[in-house]
């Protein structure tokens, strides 16, 4: 698989994306778009891969949209590297589709966990692709600002639906409202990152939690309890849970996986799965997220 502005590459289990345009700080393009969600697509598809790790290559994570094109950046009629983006991507409910948007629900459909590891600006579309990760880190420099309202446009990427879900009502228009850069603290405080750890300290934090994972649990549950996390957050009561949460015991615990599981631990030894998610994924679990038609 070859990729120009997104770098890949698969070690311990873990599948690392890095943004790749560190002489443009990251910024998002059409072609890193496409390129995201192949790789998030070549993760999904390895069953070798139990976790997946997102970062940016130098100084920066993504410093989001490329402007290169000035003021018709995000005019699609006047743009024409944006019109044919447009035509590429297709339409939802008669409009372009916003391309921030087509990474976020490709993360959000991850039957894997993955980390977000801000190794330092991320801004506008650069943080709003990210709050589908299941965790997000970052380190002491990292910067992050939901800047649209001071591009006269409006946070994408789902963004309206995430970022509430992810920080809660307040804060979350506390940022889009002002649109202003704040640091990796705050960024704690207010719950869009899990910790802050020392810039040297990024990646292999990120790694030492993909490894926790891979070495320890099912593929198939962590990828199971991934997508009934993310579905419940918009679930009508407790009941629709209780509902799925009796189907996937029934499921999974008379699966191979539990008796490994129950087994290993029993015998004080290191677990081996033997399910896959590529093959043994359970077909009790809706589909998430709900797709519009024509999407």
């Amino acid at each position: 698989m070859t990729f120009t502005e997104v770098g890949y590459e698969v070690s311990e289990g873990i599948a690392t994306i890095t943004l790749n345009r560190p002489d443009k700080l990251n910024a998002f393009t059409h072609v890193m778009r496409g390129e995201l969600v192949a790789a998030f697509d070549a993760a999904e598809a390895d069953d070798v891969v139990r976790a997946v790790i997102v970062t940016g290559a130098g100084r920066a994570f993504c410093a989001g949209a490329d402007l290169s094109a000035g003021e018709d950046t995000f005019n699609g009629e006047a743009n024409e590297g944006r019109a044919q983006a447009h035509r590429e991507l297709g339409e939802v409910d008669g409009v372009p589709r916003d391309g921030g948007g087509t990474v976020a629900l490709r993360v959000a459909e991850m039957r894997k966990p993955v980390i977000g590891a801000f190794n330092g600006a991320a801004v506008g579309v650069g943080v709003t692709m990210t709050l589908p990760m299941d965790i997000r880190i970052a380190s002491e420099g990292a910067k992050f600002g939901f800047v649209f309202t001071r591009r006269g446009i409006l946070p994408e990427a789902a963004s309206s639906w995430f970022l509430p879900r992810v920080v809660g009502i307040s804060q979350a228009m506390e940022w889009a409202a002002t649109g202003r850069i704040f640091d990796a603290e705050e960024a704690l405080r207010g719950r869009l990152v899990s910790r802050v750890v020392a810039d040297d300290e990024l990646i292999p934090t990120a790694r030492s939690i993909c490894r926790e994972i891979a070495e320890n649990t099912s593929g198939v549950s962590v990828g199971v309890a991934r997508q009934l996390m993310w579905g419940m957050l918009s679930a009508e009561s407790p009941w629709e849970a209780h509902r799925l949460d009796s189907r996937g015991i029934k499921v999974l615990g008379s699966g191979a996986d539990a008796a490994e599981g129950v087994g290993s631990f029993l015998a004080k030894r290191a677990p081996e799965f033997p399910l896959r998610v590529s093959e043994d994924y359970p077909d009790f679990m809706p589909e998430w997220p709900a797709r519009p038609e024509g999407v």
